[in-house]
């Protein structure tokens, strides 16, 4: 249990505000807070590239203002009208609208529909999710897509798009602890000896998917796990073997996909979409407890980077920008 009392509750607080012009940081108190029937005291948010937009204002992401951005938060329960949750919890959202529709994250307090919430399984922590986040979460729901689609390990390789980037750093950590051989796309050299690390076999440059190529390639993917979109995903369907799968959860290259049916209706490759934002409650509780599972605490903590709430504006350019490498946690305290 909490040993908040109330008066400590609506003592003000450190919250990042936009209000339709600049992000800055503003005192709030528990009363500001808009309506959620669980009020959890965030000790962690993390860094998306959704995230990078809104606070830069080069992406259409927040839907009203003001608006306290974060898509993702995990912190303690310190008031619940709920009877999912109690007190004393340690729990965790992403996406569900955090953010865009309604406050999210980057604070240190937040109220929450429980409807948004899960609980954190063992062994994650506040960090440790949010290390995930997004990113992490939307990798898995990737995997669990191909599993479904019925791409199991075997002598094909996965290949994984904008791997040095937040979802591409744990879906190659996730495919190789699964088993299947992984081949990593980045265009940035400094970076192969890290995906490596992750347990990449192969290194992909970014350019040899980035140009036009051939409507029907040469049969080389079991399946892959692409965000970038665009040409990059065509080509990466074009080249999947026939009965592969490829699920598409992202578009940093562009939001067109200049291809054709050939590989669909010759091959019977399978493009599976894949949105995190709001992915039911049920399906969010299948992905955390695999995420728990089969993301190994030492190779997790090698893609970690966590910083302060104070540098969010100087972090959201670099995101943008490809910059950063892995997962940024937000230290919100």
């Amino acid at each position: 249990m909490t040993n908040m009392n109330p008066s400590e509750r609506n003592n003000a607080f450190k919250a990042l505000v936009l209000d339709g012009k600049e992000a800055a940081f503003r005192e709030l108190t528990t009363a500001d807070l808009g309506d959620g029937d669980v009020l959890v005291r965030i000790e962690y948010s993390s860094l998306n590239y959704k995230d990078g937009l809104a606070i830069t204002g080069k992406g259409k992401v927040v839907r009203k203002f003001p608006m306290v951005p974060g898509i993702d938060l995990a912190g303690e329960v310190i008031e619940s009208s709920s009877a999912d949750f109690t007190p004393g919890q340690k729990v965790v959202a992403v996406g569900q609208g955090l953010g865009e529709t309604r406050w999210g994250g980057y604070s240190q307090f937040q109220r929450v529909p429980s409807s948004a919430l899960n609980l954190i399984p063992k062994p994650l922590d506040t960090c440790r999710a949010m290390v995930i986040g997004t990113a992490g979460f939307t990798a898995m729901m990737s995997v669990l897509a191909l599993e479904h689609a019925g791409i199991r390990p075997g002598e094909r390789e996965i290949i994984v798009t904008g791997a040095a980037g937040g979802v591409g750093s744990v879906a190659v950590i996730l495919l190789h602890q699964l088993g299947y051989k992984v081949a990593a796309s980045t265009g940035r050299a400094e970076a192969h000896d890290y995906l490596k690390e992750l347990g990449a076999q192969t290194i992909v440059d970014r350019e040899t998917l980035a140009q036009k190529g051939s409507p029907l390639a040469s049969e080389r993917w079991a399946g892959g796990i692409d965000s970038v979109g665009g040409q990059t995903l065509a080509n990466v369907i074009a080249s999947t073997v026939s009965f592969g799968a490829v699920a598409a959860c992202g578009l940093a290259g562009g939001s067109d996909l200049p291809l054709t049916v050939f590989p669909f209706i010759l091959r019977n490759v399978s493009l599976l979409g894949v949105s995190s934002p709001l992915a039911p409650k049920t399906l969010r509780e299948t992905a955390w407890s695999r995420l728990a599972h089969d993301l190994p605490s030492a190779i997790l903590d090698k893609i970690t980077q966590i910083e302060p709430m104070e540098k969010l504006a100087e972090l959201a350019p670099e995101i943008l920008a490809g910059k950063i490498r892995g997962r940024i946690a937000i230290r919100n305290w």
